[in-house]
């Protein structure tokens, strides 16, 4: 396991919110994290930023409300990811409040047809005869496909939040927060996001025009924000105060009994309590089981259990979706080994500054579902930029990239294929994640490129990997109302990180659960008694070397067992002293 390097950050705490009715430790945390008043971590929905500095938002309108009227067929175009499942629901729901019923999606089978609108899938929405085409997650980099549709006499709406690139898809109208000059402050919202946005517009312009009637009541679009809350964190966008709204507000839906069917199943199925989720049970419960369905099967999966309203059928499609994820994880564990052991020679032989700074790797037999999260564990483990590629078909690679603080992997991409033209086949995505196609025959070629760019933009520092902690905790912290205070203050989440403590103690007993995870007891010099922590995927070896005092990164968690509450830490890192 890589040696990293734990770094207290520090901040002066404003006067007012010094002054405000928060536990002290909390106050520091949220100095760290920019915040000066209480106000800017009230997150009541009317704070949010409104929809009409969105570019692109009237003609988008227009076009929707031009469908709705005259009862037009509309085809919502997604993506295979849980951002393009829940951003595809709201678009469904959104519509059917609204009173439309001319409504279906689509979803690219990322095996068959790839990522995004595609002149192939085009062709297939043809069959339903649509009049209009709704991309949502996608859309932004797909001008062969948008001018197919248009050429079918189709008219299209882009959706999307991805980052453009030098030419824009010749469509009707755009909505990107990300698109050159349009000035919505926040450029972090997921594709969920954005089409939660244009429902809000599309609803708003209904009501000018006296839609809405007695037998049809203006609907209540905070009924999606559960969805919305799911997509935005599971697609692990930035957590700016707009998308922390958006995820308070969800949570607070869910937590009081109001999130769909298909949420509820799913939490239930993974065994999470939904009247105590937080923003990390999205991520880590929901996310990953719908995820499951568009790496191994076909994300329609996902998609209907989000927008079913049948309990039973919500379930049913629950425990699939489980399955499909045990399998998922089963998959992912054999490619993992097979990819430690090809660089195995690579540690043995190197010093960890001497190892590539950006990695590739390929194998034949990798499943082409499931690279991105090997690429992610891959980062973790060498903390450098990672792509996975396996076979899209015989001459073909795929490749997910996975980077570091630090490196924007999509403008890599970018450099590489202006210098090189012609040698990636497409890219695109976001700073911290991409995806990409190779002519298997430019592997090699490409691999000497990635490394010697990556080399150029980022420092040796930045390669040792970094903890920032917010400091040390004295005994009276370790408590349950410290705790509960701060897993009440979020949502945490990307650019907005749950807080990290650090600091010495003495392990009093430990031992190995679950094969690879610690149990600990650990004493703080000045607390009145041990604290129980766990540590995962950490090896024993590292604990036998410890001497019985370690310095240690954590969080401070509640564990819940039968009905009691206690204070646990999460260890994210340790080291012996």
């Amino acid at each position: 396991m890589q040696t990293k390097k734990i770094k207290r950050v520090s901040a002066a705490i404003s006067e007012t919110l010094e002054q405000a009715d928060l536990h002290p430790v909390i106050k520091r945390v949220l100095s760290h994290r920019n915040i000066n008043s209480p106000e800017e971590i009230d997150y009541a929905l009317g704070k949010l930023t409104g929809f009409n500095q969105l570019m692109g938002i009237e003609p988008a309108v227009a076009l929707v409300v031009n469908a709705i009227k005259k009862k037009h067929k509309i085809l919502i175009v997604g993506d295979f990811d849980a951002d393009g499942a829940t951003s595809t629901a709201v678009c469904m729901r959104a519509l059917k409040m609204l009173g439309h019923t001319q409504v279906s999606f689509l979803v690219p089978n990322r095996f068959d047809y790839g990522y995004g609108l595609s002149p192939e899938i085009v062709a297939v929405a043809c069959e339903n005869k649509p009049n209009l085409l709704i991309t949502v997650d996608n859309g932004i980099s797909s001008l062969q496909g948008v001018r197919a549709a248009r050429d079918a006499g189709i008219d299209v709406l882009v959706t999307d939040h991805h980052l453009a690139g030098d030419e824009l898809p010749d469509a009707n109208a755009i909505v990107n927060p990300n698109q050159p000059g349009c000035p919505f402050p926040s450029k972090n919202l997921a594709g969920v996001g954005v089409i939660f946005y244009v429902m809000l517009a599309v609803r708003a312009a209904l009501r000018e025009a006296a839609y809405f009637t007695e037998n049809l009541v203006e609907p209540n679009m905070g009924q999606l924000l559960d969805l919305v809350a799911l997509g935005t964190v599971a697609d692990v966008v930035p957590l700016d105060v707009n998308n922390r709204i958006l995820v308070a507000q969800g949570l607070k839906r869910m937590l009081g009994g109001k999130a769909c069917v298909g949420i509820q199943a799913i939490l239930k199925i993974a065994g999470r309590d939904i009247q105590r989720i937080v923003s990390s049970d999205l991520g880590f419960a929901i996310g990953p089981r719908l995820n499951a369905a568009g790496r191994l099967e076909d994300m329609s999966l996902g998609i209907e259990c989000l927008i079913t309203d049948d309990a039973n059928q919500a379930m049913a499609i629950a425990e699939r979706l489980d399955q499909l994820n045990i399998n998922r994880r089963e998959i992912e564990q054999q490619m993992q080994q097979q990819a430690m052991q090809s660089l195995k020679h690579l540690e043995a032989s190197m010093s960890q500054t001497e190892l590539p700074y950006g990695m590739c790797l390929y194998n034949a037999d990798w499943h082409q579902g499931v690279i991105g999260i090997l690429a992610s564990r891959i980062k973790e483990k060498f903390n450098r930029p990672v792509i996975v590629f396996a076979d899209d078909n015989e001459s073909i690679v795929k490749g997910s990239a996975r980077s570091i603080k630090g490196l924007h992997i999509r403008d890599v991409l970018e450099h590489i294929s202006s210098k090189h033209p012609g040698m990636i086949i497409k890219f695109g995505g976001h700073a911290m994640a991409a995806g990409l196609s190779l002519n298997k025959s430019d592997f090699k070629k490409f691999e000497k490129s990635f490394n010697a760019v990556v080399q150029q933009q980022l420092s040796d520092d930045a390669l040792q990997g970094v903890i920032e902690s917010d400091g040390e905790l004295q005994g009276e912290d370790f408590s349950l109302l410290l705790a509960e205070s701060i897993r009440n203050s979020g949502p945490w989440g990307q650019g907005f990180v749950e807080p990290v403590f650090d600091g010495e103690f003495e392990v009093i007993d430990w031992r190995v659960v679950g094969e690879k995870h610690l149990k600990m007891e650990l004493q703080s010099a000045d607390a009145e008694q041990p604290i129980s922590a766990i540590a995962f995927n950490f090896p024993a070896s590292l604990m036998q070397e410890s001497d019985g005092y370690i310095h240690a990164a954590y969080r401070l968690d509640v564990n819940e067992f039968r009905n009691r509450k206690t204070v646990q830490l999460i260890v994210e890192y340790f080291e012996a002293i």
